[in-house]
């Protein structure tokens, strides 16, 4: 192995371990108590090694989201793919998409509620980003109807997913009644 080859696998293993103390900060105290300074602290290296790799916390919010945004989405395929029809799959993602949001807070804001500098919807969009979208629009396509833009579709089952992962969050809805609520969402919306 080459120098340069060292000090490029030092630097990605400095960066996952940046990206893993914010997240793992963010999920015990919130991201308020993620600072360039704690990081720092935490990782054990100064905060101008932190910033050769991000330039703030934006970044740091960016970086963690797109881990996220992975995650997600292979947790929606696991639960898809070991559902059997289009009514299985379709309550399986919903249900994968709001375990994720309740086990995940921390990341589930980086990628939704924080500004982490991430583009959506656009030809910018990160991959990751685009492939968690992707993930819902493989089960979402089947149920949206004919006369039913996919993509179209697979955003508001999507909005309504996220409302319901907010709202429960925040307690304006109880959380006893989740199930009860993917059962009426997939019934009313998706056509099986």
């Amino acid at each position: 192995m080459s120098v340069q080859e060292r000090k490029q696998r030092e630097r990605a293993e400095r960066e996952r371990l940046i990206v893993a103390t914010a997240r793992e900060l963010a999920e015990q105290q919130g991201w308020d108590a993620v600072t360039t300074r704690r990081l720092a602290e935490s990782i054990e290296y100064s905060q101008p090694v932190l910033y050769s790799h991000f330039r703030g916390k934006r970044e740091i919010i960016g970086a963690v989201a797109l881990e996220g945004a992975t995650e997600m989405a292979a947790a929606m395929r696991a639960a898809t793919s070991a559902a059997d029809g289009p009514r299985a799959r379709v309550t399986a993602l919903a249900r994968a998409y709001l375990d994720f949001a309740a086990q995940n807070p921390a990341v589930y804001d980086a990628l939704f509620q924080l500004d982490g500098g991430l583009a959506f919807a656009n030809e910018d969009t990160p991959e990751p980003l685009k492939d968690a979208f992707a993930a819902l629009l493989e089960s979402l396509a089947e149920v949206a109807g004919d006369d039913v833009h996919p993509g179209l579709f697979t955003e508001l089952f999507w909005a309504a997913l996220h409302g319901l992962a907010t709202l429960t969050r925040a307690r304006r809805l109880p959380p006893e009644d989740t199930e009860r609520r993917v059962e009426l969402l997939v019934d009313r919306l998706a056509v099986v």
